[in-house]
């Protein structure tokens, strides 16, 4: 698992199309300020351990909203960070209990709905802690 985290100003995206048939139909445009985010990246890999990676996931994002002053942040699958891909079916199942981790610490999250392309425009903070990259 890949996770790339920014401190925000703001992030704002917009549905463009959806990749997945199954998934709901959605359009949706929405802005999040003052807010951390995070592009998930789930690897065929992962699949074979799940409950190591998503307990991984979720102290790191913790560690990283607590460097960084944050009580939220937006979850953003993002199927970009490796060459290697777990299913999207995986995918979306790390997501959600990522989710139900964080929310169930008190921390507010908003997740970008799986299955879509966006357009979307992110204004992240100079500070060096401001982009992290980590492998899991």
């Amino acid at each position: 698992m890949k996770l790339l985290l920014f401190d925000v100003e703001y992030f704002w995206f917009d549905t463009h199309c959806k990749t997945i048939e199954s998934v709901e139909d959605v359009e949706i445009e929405e802005r999040i300020e003052n807010t951390a985010v995070v592009f998930i990246h789930a690897e065929s890999e992962d699949e074979e351990r799940k409950s190591k990676i998503v307990k991984s996931a979720v102290g790191n994002i913790k560690w990283y909203l607590n460097k960084v002053n944050k009580d939220k942040i937006v979850l953003h699958s993002f199927a970009h960070l490796s060459s290697s891909k777990s299913s999207p079916e995986f995918a979306m199942e790390v997501i959600v209990s990522i989710e139900e981790k964080l929310r169930s610490k008190g921390i507010s999250v908003y997740t970008v709905p799986f299955g879509y392309l966006y357009q979307f425009s992110i204004h992240v903070k100079g500070e060096s802690l401001a982009k992290v990259f980590v492998e899991i």
